[in-house]
């Protein structure tokens, strides 16, 4: 699975890919810093989800990078030095302990990477089990709602907001834009560049329906850099497995020749596992160019911004959560301050 670029001419998406490529040279204190930020947000993750009671099947079992040849072996071995330097532990395993950490994986592998550190879940229970936590605590939240415009007056925000009862107007001291990919939209409407583009990933979930998959299937994580496909258990029947990136677009189109490979890579290295039934999936990353996420003040006074996290969502989400907080607990005491002088 490789990247698929639509050469359709948009001056985002252009504009967008310029700015990547400047950040070629940065590579490795942007690395750094995702590791930084990965090892700080899991600690936050496991301490919020013991204290809220939210069970979302999650599994310490760590992840394994594997490769075929020496060659593909060698270039992770480059990266593996930043990302040990950065405090992961990612230590290098041959052939036979490769077999060992993951029995039901087949294949000829050189060697490969291994990091027991890494977890999985499944996002979908978190999230739930997250804002179920959130109302506990009197958050209010208002779905399937589309935000027309944001206007900052008289020290605040009006927001127009279409809903299916029909249009309203919600007023709020204090705003924070954490919207995927549309953040760039919404920034806009306050005069900011946020310069996130929708780069295209697709998975499928593979349903383990019988004992003979399911005792087939992987615990480990696994990550084949050379297909760019990795994967993760999600409780005893079901079975993820993601690849790919589109640049093409606000487009959520699931095609099939991306989905195929997947299914094909699954029969290849798992071939007791059945894909009589797979699910399959396409969502939009929201990435910003260095690859890194934007967390903190907007260009407006009482406007706070947290996106761009790409591939790594959920992955970095509980640090920049606690960065944010910071943030905005730091401009209410300011403004408290002010207004008592």
């Amino acid at each position: 699975m490789r990247l698929l670029f639509n050469p359709k001419p948009s001056w985002h998406k252009y504009s967008w890919i310029g700015a990547f490529l400047g950040q070629i040279g940065n590579y490795r204190d942007n690395t750094m810093e995702t590791v930084r930020l990965a090892i700080e947000a899991r600690e936050h993750l496991f301490s919020v989800a013991k204290r809220e009671g939210v069970e979302f099947d999650l599994e310490k079992r760590g992840i394994l990078h594997v490769y075929e040849d020496r060659k593909g072996f060698e270039a992770a071995s480059k990266v593996n030095v930043m990302y040990r330097e950065g405090s992961l532990d990612c230590r290098p395993v041959v052939a036979s302990e490769i077999a060992s950490i993951e029995p039901a994986i087949r294949g000829n592998f050189y060697g490969g990477f291994f990091t027991p550190s890494d977890s999985t879940g499944d996002i979908h229970k978190f999230t739930r089990g997250l804002a179920q936590a959130c109302a506990r605590k009197g958050m209010a939240f208002r779905f399937d709602s589309d935000i027309t415009d944001i206007r900052a007056a008289n020290g605040g925000f009006t927001l127009d907001v279409v809903r299916s009862g029909g249009g309203e107007e919600h007023r709020f001291d204090k705003i924070v834009i954490c919207a995927g990919v549309g953040s760039w939209q919404f920034a806009s409407m306050l005069g900011d560049h946020v310069n996130v583009y929708p780069v295209k990933g697709y998975s499928i979930t593979v349903c383990l329906d019988g004992i003979e998959s399911q005792q087939g299937a992987p615990w480990v994580s696994l990550l084949d850099d050379a297909a760019k496909i990795v994967t993760s258990r999600l409780g005893h029947d079901r079975f993820r497995v993601a690849g790919t990136a589109e640049i093409n677009g606000v487009n959520r189109d699931i095609r099939a020749d991306r989905i195929a490979p997947l299914v094909a890579w699954v029969r290849r290295y798992f071939p007791d596992v059945s894909t009589s039934r797979v699910i399959p999936w396409a969502g939009l990353r929201p990435m910003l160019p260095n690859m890194l996420p934007r967390v903190g003040a907007g260009k407006r006074p009482a406007y706070f911004i947290t996106t761009g996290h790409g591939y790594f969502g959920w992955t970095l989400s509980m640090a920049t959560a606690e960065i944010l907080a910071s943030v905005v607990d730091a401009a209410q005491q300011r403004d408290a301050a002010i207004a008592t002088v």
